[in-house]
């Protein structure tokens, strides 16, 4: 089973010099590439002259996390990909419990090990903790965090099936990432693995979290929490995403969405976040002008029913104050 290790770089000269050498040290099982997204830094030529066993990928635009992977996977030859951010550092002997899983489960076909902290390595990290879930309504949490209540990693989470791998650290069987056409290039960055995620299951496809393999992320590296630009597109990318592929009623979906996000915007208003509260709004405008093209791809896809894990994590953090995964009721 070969494996490939692709890291999407953009500008990223610094996160390469102080990530890439334990990715190399502890992947002897794997063929590394930086697959770049036409860097205007001298990331490419960094990564030649001081790490000459990495092969390059040059990508003639920075179509960002999506078109960036879709570009470069269309190059590899190898049967499992990891798409690993360049602010990750990875353990000694991470990939062997990986490769054990996908050599034992033919249908499982989507990995991501436990993310923790770098920052703060005894905890959870948000972009993907001990794996991701969503409620009925499109929002995303995940083990370990939910919101923006971080857990402590006590080995509470085991191995298990997940809904949803982060694109923080993924794996995924090079014939399932081609089935599914790949990402969405729509979105640009932020939910695009939810969204491939969601469409594995809609085909019958497993996602697992094997939290044997650790891995320590920074998070935040490439756009900050705080960046209006990344409310925008979480809004906007979770809107296109339980659109095209949620079971049921979905102008009611949507309709409960538009309340919930509006409270969320009110809220950003009494914390003078304007610009956060703003981009809430461009977010909507933007899902609405876009709304008869994933009308269209809806009817193109499959949806299935048991997707989301509670009907409001909303509901359970915000107000019956749950702060942890275990506690959420289903």
């Amino acid at each position: 089973m070969k494996i490939a290790i692709v890291i999407l770089n953009w500008n990223g000269k610094a996160l390469l010099e102080q990530f890439l050498p334990s990715i190399i040290a502890y992947s002897k099982e794997a063929t590394i590439y930086v697959a770049d997204n036409a860097s205007t830094d001298d990331s490419v030529t960094f990564v030649k002259k001081q790490f000459p066993e990495v092969k390059i990928i040059e990508n003639k635009t920075n179509g960002g996390y999506a078109k960036g992977y879709n570009d470069a996977l269309k190059q590899l030859d190898e049967d499992i990909y990891c798409l690993i951010n360049s602010d990750i550092e990875v353990t000694e002997n991470w990939l062997e419990p990986i490769i054990n899983r996908f050599k034992a489960e033919e249908n499982t076909a989507i990995i991501q090990p436990k993310i923790l902290d770098f920052k703060q390595k005894s905890h959870f990290e948000y972009a993907g903790a001990a794996g991701g879930f969503i409620d009925k309504y499109g929002y995303a949490f995940c083990r370990g965090r939910v919101f923006n209540a971080i857990e402590k990693d006590t080995n509470q989470y085991q191995t298990d099936a997940i809904f949803w791998a982060s694109g923080a650290c993924l794996f995924i069987r090079k014939n399932v990432f081609h089935i599914l056409n790949g990402f969405d290039e729509s979105y640009f960055a932020h939910y695009e693995e939810i969204d491939l995620c969601w469409r594995a299951f809609n085909l019958g496809f497993k996602t697992k979290c094997v939290v044997e393999s650790t891995v320590y992320h920074v998070g935040g590296a490439t756009l900050s929490n705080i960046n209006p630009k990344k409310t925008y597109l979480n809004f906007r990318n979770s809107l296109f995403t339980i659109t095209k592929n949620a079971n049921g009623f979905l102008f009611g979906l949507i309709f409960t969405r538009l309340v919930l996000d509006g409270l969320a915007g009110i809220q950003f208003l009494f914390q003078f976040k304007f610009g956060h509260f703003f981009s809430i709004l461009k977010a909507h405008f933007s899902y609405y002008a876009n709304l008869p093209k994933l009308l269209k791809t809806r009817k193109s896809l499959s949806q299935k029913k048991g997707y989301f894990y509670t009907k409001s994590i909303v509901f359970q953090h915000f107000i019956a104050k749950k702060d942890s995964f275990q506690d959420i009721s289903r």
